[in-house]
């Protein structure tokens, strides 16, 4: 493998990270510079999906920007936002107070690709998805119970960016690098000033732990965001680890097809699709984010023969009602994504303002359960802090027992006998 890590180093598609211990190992943001792209080398992208409303948002703040240039993910990443001044142009940004101190803080970086900028577009700061990634002051309040690492997903680690706290699955810590910041990313701490965006060699002890470990069967590769990874380490990584005789299913977490769909070209599907069963779990927060260009990245995937999950995470003032949740996950199916899982929002710290109560998730099930296609129904979990993992929860629908009867409750709130003697 070390032959191999050698020679596909010359490969210099952003992000890459080749030389690991450099610190320009992400390509800046260029959107400050009079002419932000005749820098770029862009290779023309099979990628041509534009909404109406992306190209008036083109249009209007990137006039320059051929269509070539919008639909190569590489130059998404290259003009990302990453400056309020620059987003400031796109939404106001004026209730956001102490700007000059949120930009130098030791938080979550400011990156917002060009592509999920236009879906801000005409919307204040205070919109659904802008909140989920414009920074607020509320991030600067750290509540009871929030901690940087709240999974204990460090102490887990048998060798680095390796976590094994389940006996049959490991996740694979791959990069730290996201073509977008959520706000109340579990993970935060992997980004905030320590230049995480590993290369090649990073992998080499996760693969051979996977190897030695006949246990691991199930192997999901996370970050960061793997799909930022470019194709030919991406299939570096996946290949190697299919070729462990005991890893039966590789997954791979990402809201790349959410936030940068022209990363999704036909050359990455025919790649990816040489190393099933392989399964995505993508990372989706409101209706709003169902675009004509979503839809087009994901049917791409679903035609390979990829197996698609849903991963919501539960957050207050952007998709915390049962009216919501219902829209995205109608929406999630209609294009193939089965709902997978709604998340509690982990307690990093400076996300009290995103949690919602408990009571709150048990509400949105109850009142999906009965009402949609139970294909469109998530499960609700904790990811236990502490490290205790994903714990499900439900609404009450157990009632108890009535002598040889089990008492049950329906999605309309009657209750029912089922006969299950006691033997």
């Amino acid at each position: 493998m070390k032959k191999e890590l050698k020679e596909n180093q010359n490969d210099s598609d952003p992000p890459s990270a080749i030389e690991e211990h450099k610190e320009e190992t992400i390509p800046l943001t260029t959107v400050a510079e009079e002419k932000p792209f005749v820098k770029s080398e862009i290779k023309t992208s099979d990628f041509n999906i534009i909404s109406k409303e992306t190209e008036d948002f083109r249009a209007r703040f990137f006039p320059q920007a051929s269509e070539k240039q919008w639909n190569s993910w590489r130059w998404q990443i290259q003009n990302s936002y990453t400056q309020f001044n620059k987003l400031s142009e796109v939404i106001d940004v004026k209730n956001i107070d102490d700007l000059a101190f949120l930009s130098k803080s030791r938080k979550l970086p400011l990156r917002i690709t060009p592509y999920y900028a236009s879906l801000l577009d005409k919307q204040g700061s205070d919109s659904p998805i802008a909140k989920t990634v414009v920074p607020s002051k509320l991030e600067l309040i750290v509540s009871e119970g929030e901690e940087s690492d709240p999974l204990h997903e460090d102490s887990m680690c048998p060798v680095p960016n390796l976590v094994h706290r389940y006996p049959d699955r490991t996740l694979l810590l791959s990069t730290g690098f996201c073509s977008v910041y959520c706000r109340y990313c579990t993970r935060s701490h992997m980004v905030l000033k320590d230049k995480k965006h590993f290369g090649t060699k990073a992998w080499s002890d996760s693969i051979d732990y996977i190897r030695n470990n006949p246990e691991v069967r199930d192997v999901i590769i996370s970050g960061g965001d793997p799909l930022t990874i470019n194709d030919k380490h991406l299939e570096l990584l996946v290949s190697s680890i299919r070729a462990i005789p005991h890893v039966e299913i590789i997954r791979i977490g990402t809201k790349v097809p959410i936030v940068l769909p022209q990363r999704i070209t036909k050359n990455l599907v025919k790649m990816l699709k040489k190393y099933h069963p392989l399964y995505l779990s993508i990372h989706v927060t409101h209706p709003d984010e169902i675009t004509p260009e979503v839809a087009e990245a994901v049917t791409r995937l679903a035609d390979a023969g990829i197996v698609l999950g849903s991963q919501t995470v539960l957050l207050k003032g952007v998709n915390d009602s049962v009216e919501v949740m219902k829209e995205l996950m109608l929406k999630l199916l209609k294009i193939r994504i089965r709902p997978y899982y709604i998340y509690q929002c982990d307690p990093i710290p400076g996300s009290s303002h995103f949690r919602t109560p408990v009571s709150k998730g048990l509400e949105i099930i109850q009142g999906l359960r009965g009402f949609i296609s139970g294909y469109a129904i998530p499960h609700y979990v904790i990811d236990a802090p502490g490290g205790g993992g994903k714990i499900p929860l439900l609404p009450e629908y157990y009632q108890g027992r009535e002598g040889d009867y089990v008492l049950i409750k329906n999605f309309e709130g009657k209750q029912y006998k089922y006969y299950d003697p006691i033997l």
